[in-house]
């Protein structure tokens, strides 16, 4: 085997090993997910958010990559087209579905004058709270 191919072939099997405690990781702490806090629930979904981040650069990378995508068979980037394909649906479905639902909680909390006034400030009326970022 040439030399060039060892080295990539090494890279794919450390990544591999990479992913695979990543997943190990949040398997094991999924369940106690269950029992977390607010912060402990920010703080796993943001970490959650980094790590598909950074797979997904990678990911896209992989198939920008000339010698990838010339050795690659169609069988593999069709699967790799459909699950991406339903992991973007699932992931625009959630952002609706939260997004919409929050937009109603906090117009609840704002007609009930319960938004934290340390968090927004009183924007005209017709505009409503306005979030301090």
């Amino acid at each position: 085997m040439p030399e060039g191919a060892r080295y990539f072939e090494h890279n794919l099997q450390r990544w591999v090993q990479a992913q695979k405690v990543v997943l190990d990781s949040v398997t094991r702490i999924e369940s106690e997910l269950e029992h977390a806090d607010r912060l402990d629930l920010i703080i796993a979904a943001r970490v959650a958010f980094q790590h598909i981040i950074r797979t997904a650069q990678a990911f896209d990378k992989w198939l920008q990559d000339p010698f990838i995508i010339g050795h690659m068979p169609k069988e593999m980037l069709v699967e790799v087209q459909r699950k991406v394909w339903k992991i973007l649906k699932e992931l625009l479905e959630l952002d609706i579905k939260h997004t919409s639902e929050f937009a109603e909680h906090v117009d609840r909390l704002a007609k009930e004058g319960k938004l934290n006034p340390i968090l927004y400030s009183k924007g005209p009326e017709r505009e409503g709270p306005r979030l301090v970022l």
